[in-house]
């Protein structure tokens, strides 16, 4: 996070970064973002593999990162880069990236990235109604899979270790065993 002075950052200093750096803008805060493992790219690189052919006859379509997620209300914009988006409605994507609510958000953990995903990302995803949220741990192998209530709130999440079948609760016909994103031979 860039440092600052008790105010918030607005869309045009965001863009200005954003311009030389990856970045995000939550809150009014900006978040610098670093380049991800070998093993975060492989297992959205599985991921995204898996999205394309499940959801090939469907109007959704999966979306890797770098790729802004334009967030807004009538106080500010928030833009972040998922590692993996879900998009059911295409007429939303302009040439700054998707401006709306996907419906499903992943999120690939690492040291750096863990407290804003589990904290700051899944507030803002839980306020703007984003339906379901998962978060991968490469570290205990394992998938959590947060759904939003008909309070808006993200409950306890289901979560999925070897051996199981990873599903989502949106997209029946999502589901694949979890060993598919992991080495587990290791």
């Amino acid at each position: 996070m860039l440092a600052q002075s008790n105010r918030k950052f607005t869309y045009d200093e965001y863009l200005a970064i954003a311009e030389k750096q990856r970045a995000e803008l939550i809150d009014g805060e900006i978040y610098l973002l670093s380049s991800p493992t070998f093993e975060h790219q492989r297992i959205i690189s599985r991921l995204n593999v898996l999205f394309e052919n499940l959801l090939e006859d469907n109007e959704c379509v999966p979306v890797i990162s770098p790729f802004d997620v334009i967030l807004e209300d009538k106080n500010e914009k928030n833009i972040v880069q998922p590692d993996l988006l879900v998009i059911c409605e295409r007429e939303k994507i302009n040439e700054r990236g998707f401006a709306g609510v996907p419906a499903l958000i992943v999120e690939v953990l690492s040291h750096s990235t863990a407290s804003r995903d589990y904290v700051v990302k899944m507030n803002l995803y839980m306020r703007f109604g984003v339906k379901e949220y998962w978060i991968i741990n490469p570290q205990s192998r394992t998938v959590e899979i947060f759904n939003i209530d008909e309070n808006g709130y993200y409950g306890i999440p289901k979560t999925y270790s070897k051996d199981d079948i990873v599903k989502s609760q949106i997209f029946d016909f999502i589901q694949f065993p979890i060993n598919k994103l992991f080495d587990f031979k290791r």
